[in-house]
């Protein structure tokens, strides 16, 4: 769960609602640490093959379709490979929620 200024964002709902995306293979979704906010959202996305590089914005417009404004995530990292996992294959949210790598989202 990531505790946004108050607001509670449960991570499988969001991962539920970009995993929906044509163009989205795995996603993983963290608390993103904002010194104001506490918490901004943040989505660790693997692209599918032959996804376009430019997919992000349309992403983002998906997601604003389908949730609450304080529930779209702030915050974008694509990747190259597979999301982490662990000899159990559960993603490993831990090592994603570094502050490096993070491209913020344009808000409306």
């Amino acid at each position: 769960m990531i505790n946004r200024g108050g607001e509670n964002v449960y991570s499988v709902e969001v991962e539920n609602a970009l995993t929906a995306h044509p163009d989205v293979l795995e996603v993983a979704v963290v608390g993103v640490p904002d010194p104001v906010m506490g918490e901004k959202v943040g989505a660790v996305v693997l692209p599918r093959p032959g996804a376009p590089e430019d997919f992000v914005p349309s992403l983002i417009a998906f997601a604003r379709e389908r949730l609450a404004d304080y529930k779209v995530p702030q915050f974008v990292r694509v990747l190259d490979d597979a999301l982490p996992r662990n000899a159990g294959g559960k993603v490993l949210k831990t090592t994603l929620r570094g502050t490096e790598g993070w491209v913020a989202v344009p808000r409306r």
